[in-house]
Formats: C-alpha cells, structure tokens, sequence
C-alpha cells in the first residue's frame, strides 16, 4: 500500500532512529512511503493555545500537500501528532467557512484542503489496514518470552470519541494486541495508558520527571523487559530523561524503551545495529541479547 508519510519533526531530529527504523521496515510491511519531506511541525497544541488558527492552518497544509500525493491515505509515527492533527481536522471538517479561510491562506503557496482526509498513526495501519494475521504470517523472529510493557501516551487513546475507539476499533488495545501477534507477553502495569510528563516539564520539571519515573518503576516491579511506545515524546520522557527521573523518584530505574517501528523490526528479522538502538540513553541489553536467551539462537 502506498501512504504519504508524515514523520513528524521528532523523529528526524531527537529521534532519527525511529525515522530510520520506519524506512527499514515499510518494505518488509509491503508499504510505500510517499514522504512529507516538506511539512512543518504539527505544532504539538503548543501553537493552538496561541493562535488555533495559525495551527490548524499549518497542519492543513500538511493535509493538502498528502493530498496532492496518490498515497491510499496518509500515515504518522508520532501519537502526539495524530492527537493533534485529528483535533484540528475535526474543526476544519466541521465548518466550511472555516476551511475556506484557512484554504484562502494557503493558496498562495498553491494548496487546497479537501474534507475528509483519512490520517492514520502507524499502530493504526498495522492492526486495521495490515492486520494482524498478516503481520504473525511474516514474523521471522517471535518475540518469544520477551515481556513488553505496551506505552501508549496520551494523544493516540483520549478523547476516545475524537481519536475513533469505539467496540470496532478498540484502539486503546492495539498495542497489546501487536505485541501478542509478534510472539510477545504482553505485561500490564498502571502506566501503560497515563502521560508520560513531556507535555508539562518546561513548566514543572520535577513533577514531569516523576511521572516517568513512576511509570517506569511500574514496569520494573510487573517484571517487564522493556517498553514500546508508539510516540517519540514519550520516547524522550521515558529514555532521555530516565537518568533524572530515576534521581528524582530514587530508585534504580534501567528500563530500556522501543519506538514501535523498532519492536516490529526485530520480530521481521531486521537487527538492533539496523534499527538504530545504539542511539538509545537505556541501552536495550535485554533486547539485543536476545539471540541466546529469549529468541533461541537467531543471530541479533
């Protein structure tokens, strides 16, 4: 399937590696990446708190270039963006004399946005648009006894009406489910559906630090063996700034965190040098030894 792709800001500039895990893998998933080399920041709701306008009208823009592509729909690996791009489309999609305005300002740069452009986050794709039947059909390499704790963050679960979770599309179980169909042991532990923090630590620091860590220490007792998260700011809370988050909750934290593109890639057979987690803060030992005691001899 082709998507126009959306990376996201994130992702190729604190996190390259998750942008470069995507690219390894979409072949393996059969996908074609029509990327958005060109859009801006979907603004994070920081903008909109400023100017709503200004920012719906940019990520507007971000929705007419994907239109302008013959992508089947267009696709992100950030949670944070599609939370923030969903609620703006509600607002475009809901009012025409709103559109036209906000299409008025992008007209000089040649764009148009036309209602109803469908915008999926990665997670999305895989268990809707993929399936998970596929996905267990070209696994090379189960996850098997890996213990992963699913990390959803806040923009890809609430509002659930905004963000589509109804009894068809039970979305704030994905994770779970993706990780089960990769041979993995889903873990459960109070964090996996909380904030992670990023949204207030320029504001509070301590209290963003201390949220991680509490999210963090709750994996480590439910014995998990790392987390996955299918949003690069989470990223950044929990695996940036775990050395912190451990001095400000004081224990001994050491949880390695997995961008989603990077857990699916290891199950397809990719290896850890491939999907960047030498970049990682919390190297994932656990996950890159794995050829001896939990993947039964598969070459890492």
């Amino acid at each position: 399937m082709k998507v126009a792709y959306w990376p996201g800001c994130v992702s190729r500039g604190f996190t390259p590696e998750l942008h470069g895990a995507m690219a390894q893998i979409a072949p393996l998933l059969d996908i074609e990446l029509i990327e958005l080399s060109r859009a801006n920041c979907c603004g994070a709701g920081v903008i909109a708190e400023h100017n709503q306008e200004l920012a719906d009208t940019l990520n507007a823009r971000t929705f007419a270039m994907a239109q302008q592509t013959d992508g089947e729909l267009m696709m992100n690996i950030c949670s944070t963006c599609q939370g923030a791009q969903t609620e703006c489309q509600e607002r475009l999609d809901a009012n025409a004399v709103y559109r036209d305005r906000v299409n008025d300002s992008l007209s000089a740069s040649g764009l148009h946005y036309e209602q109803g452009i469908v915008n999926k986050n990665f997670l999305w794709v895989l268990v809707e648009d993929i399936g998970l039947e596929t996905l267990r059909g070209i696994v090379k390499r189960p996850l098997t006894n890996l213990r992963v704790g699913p990390f959803y963050g806040c923009y890809i679960i609430r509002p659930a009406d905004r963000i589509g979770i109804d009894d068809e599309h039970p979305r704030d179980t994905y994770l779970g489910q993706l990780i089960e169909a990769l041979g993995g042991t889903v873990i459960d532990y109070a964090g996996s559906h909380k904030c992670c923090g990023f949204p207030i630590i320029t504001m509070n620091k301590t209290a963003s630090l201390k949220q991680a860590g509490r999210h963090l220490g709750d994996a480590i007792d439910a014995d998990a063996d790392c987390l996955v998260t299918p949003c690069p700011l989470c990223h950044l809370n929990l695996d940036l700034q775990q050395p912190l988050a451990a001095a400000v909750v004081g224990r001994q934290l050491g949880m390695p965190v997995l961008h989603l593109p990077q857990l699916v890639g290891l199950a397809l057979g990719l290896s850890p040098k491939e999907l960047g987690m030498g970049r990682h803060i919390v190297k994932p030992k656990p996950v890159i030894d794995w050829s001896q005691s939990v993947v039964g001899g598969v070459a890492a």
